[in-house]
């Protein structure tokens, strides 16, 4: 069994790739994909989401405002804590900060993702977080905040190994997407063979960054298992260990989540 443990299950194309929503599970689990983590990314379309997933009880939910989104999204504590709160939330986020891509919102982000770890401490459920180019600001936020009292997932992990032992130490795991698997990731290569496989995690981020070798069309749930096999090529393991594993580091993090 494998766990997808950041997708965005309402962003998928319903429209040509999949008939709708039961479709794309129903092809994730012929895949082994048992279960899988539907990220928020925006309080206003939140409450749809959460809709959306409600008939499936494998699918788990965050709520948080990513980054990138911080001047579409009101910055609301009050809000995120009452959406966050509800019992089919199991994590807070995707929240962080991204200086590669908005640079100019920092000083917006860094409030935001301060919100965010203190929504999380007081709820008791960990963090989903999405960093780039902001590796000490990421850490410091998450130390001055007290965000190793509930852990947490950094995401899409394409940063330094030095950052993802550094989050180790605080008590967060690693998640793995398909970006291991182009020809350029020859460094995040290198630090998936150099990190514990009992904090590595797996994911799509679907629709988004298909796996080789389904590069140029869309992600989904079910390509959870490509990005599997490819780890346990890396780590000379097997798959059923890649698995057995990432799956039991899932429901470890995520304790709200149930199989």
């Amino acid at each position: 069994m494998l766990v997808d443990s950041h997708c965005h299950l309402d962003k998928l194309d319903y429209g040509n790739k999949h008939a709708n929503m039961a479709e794309a599970i129903a092809k994730a689990a012929q895949r082994g994909v048992d279960h899988m983590l539907c990220i928020g990314v925006g309080l206003s379309s939140f409450p749809a989401m959460l809709e959306a997933i409600a008939p499936f009880p494998q699918v788990f939910a965050s709520c948080g405002v990513h980054p990138l989104h911080q001047q579409d999204e009101q910055n609301d504590p009050a809000l995120l804590r009452r959406l966050a709160a509800h019992p089919a939330v199991v994590a807070i986020g995707e929240t962080g900060l991204d200086y590669f891509y908005a640079p100019e919102t920092a000083a917006l982000q860094r409030q935001a993702f301060e919100q965010h770890v203190a929504t999380a401490v007081e709820l008791g459920k960990p963090l989903v977080i999405h960093t780039r180019n902001a590796q000490d600001d990421t850490l410091a936020i998450l130390r001055q905040g007290g965000g190793d009292q509930v852990g947490g997932v950094l995401h899409c992990f394409t940063e330094s190994l030095a950052m993802a032992e550094a989050a180790i130490e605080l008590g967060f795991y690693i998640s793995i997407s398909g970006i291991v698997t182009f020809r350029s990731a020859d460094a995040l290569r290198e630090v998936v063979k150099a990190l514990p496989l009992e904090r590595l995690l797996v994911e799509t981020d679907s629709p988004w960054l298909a796996p080789v070798p389904f590069r140029g069309e869309e992600n989904e749930p079910a390509y959870t298992r490509t990005v599997a096999e490819y780890i346990a090529r890396l780590k000379g393991v097997t798959l059923e260990q890649v698995a057995e594993q990432t799956t039991a580091n899932f429901f470890e993090l995520f304790k709200l989540a149930r199989r």
